[in-house]
């Protein structure tokens, strides 16, 4: 449904350029929008013409019009003043009012669309059947971003990315929670695909950040290529967002292409973790390590297990390097100055990290 908000701009537009005031009243004679006090217009004069079957009429000093869509009245639009020039300038609201009216609705109905699209909530011969009839192209090239903002989403956040991917476009921007934004993006089919989504992903993060001013993780699924797919790069890019806030909460933007060894992770089961986390520690599972440890071990995976160039990067000798691995080898029976076991205690952390997790969010 068209917002009061569009409607009263409208009308302010048509006053500045027309000098006629105009009104569009509720059914039951409420005030949507006017451009002049409207107390004098009663609820009964409204459902009288309401009533009266025709679609207009002059009632006093006034011009009446009905505003209808699919044969269903929605507002009645007054045209102040009884002379042609009120009843040009009120047949020019009307037909303004009524082409608003069907692109809002048609925008909705998008939005319901893909929605339900990507909730796979349709049948797939009706998904090519709505597509049809909303002018919706089946066979482009689309990637599905995801949006998650730290706190609750606000209507403005979801109005910036549609004043970036507008309704006329084969793009599309729907909510799906009160967390979650979804950017239905079509593709050019260039050979700089890879480029053209990561920009839109720094894109969508950075116009959030600077125009909505809320801080957000943005990830994305696979490319498909026709829209029943549209579903499958929803999924992937919420895996990825999953994923992501589990094991890579410093990124900003993360990519189901790229989740490595944290998709293994995220899709083992609990029991499974716990047999695992107990031939690695026995009975002593470290629920967490302390700051300079993690960041030891951290700058250590991040130099591919060199000493020297860690060390150097810590700003620490070499020895105290030396002492910190081997207090955790002492405590762990892991040496991870040997990749075996290196990467043996990589996967064990991650492992750590989605137990947490599971237990925190009652899995």
């Amino acid at each position: 449904m068209i917002t009061n908000q569009v409607i009263q701009k409208a009308l302010d537009e048509l006053k500045e350029i027309t000098k006629t005031d105009l009104a569009v009243m509720e059914l039951d004679g409420t005030r949507a929008a006017a451009t002049f006090q409207t107390e004098d217009i009663s609820p009964v004069t409204i459902r009288s013409f309401i009533d009266s079957g025709a679609d207009s009429e002059v009632n006093g000093d006034c011009h009446y019009y009905r505003v209808v869509d699919d044969g269903v009245t929605n507002y009645v639009l007054i045209s102040r003043g009884s002379d042609e020039m009120s009843n040009m300038v009120g047949r020019m609201a009307l037909s303004e009012l009524t082409a608003l009216s069907a692109a809002y609705k048609e925008r909705f109905d998008k939005s319901a669309f893909f929605q339900n699209l990507i909730l796979d909530n349709m049948l797939v011969v009706d998904m090519y059947n709505k597509a049809k009839k909303l002018r919706i192209p089946t066979d482009s090239r689309r990637c599905v971003f995801i949006v998650e903002t730290e706190g609750a989403t606000d209507l403005a956040g979801t109005d910036v990315l549609r004043s970036v991917f507008p309704s006329g476009s084969d793009d599309h921007v729907t909510e799906v929670d009160e967390k979650t934004i979804v950017v239905i993006k079509s593709l050019d089919n260039s050979e700089a695909e890879d480029k053209q989504i990561k920009d839109t992903a720094e894109m969508l993060v950075d116009t959030m950040n600077t125009q909505a001013m809320v801080n957000v993780k943005v990830a994305y699924g696979k490319v498909v290529s026709d829209i029943k797919q549209v579903s499958a790069s929803y999924k992937e890019a919420k895996m990825a967002m999953e994923v992501g806030r589990i094991f890579y909460q410093e990124k900003a933007i993360v990519s189901y292409d790229t989740l490595g060894i944290g998709r293994l992770v995220y899709q083992l089961q609990p029991s499974l973790c716990e047999i695992f986390l107990h031939e690695i520690f026995g009975d002593d599972i470290p629920e967490h390590l302390d700051e300079e440890t993690l960041n030891t071990i951290n700058k250590f995976f991040e130099n591919n297990l060199n000493v020297s160039e860690t060390s150097r990067q810590l700003f620490v000798h070499r020895n105290t390097l030396v002492y910190r691995i081997e207090k955790l080898q002492k405590a762990t029976g892991l040496d991870i100055r040997v990749f075996d076991d290196a990467l043996t205690f990589k996967i064990a952390l991650m492992v750590v990290t989605f137990m947490k997790y599971i237990k925190n969010n009652e899995y």
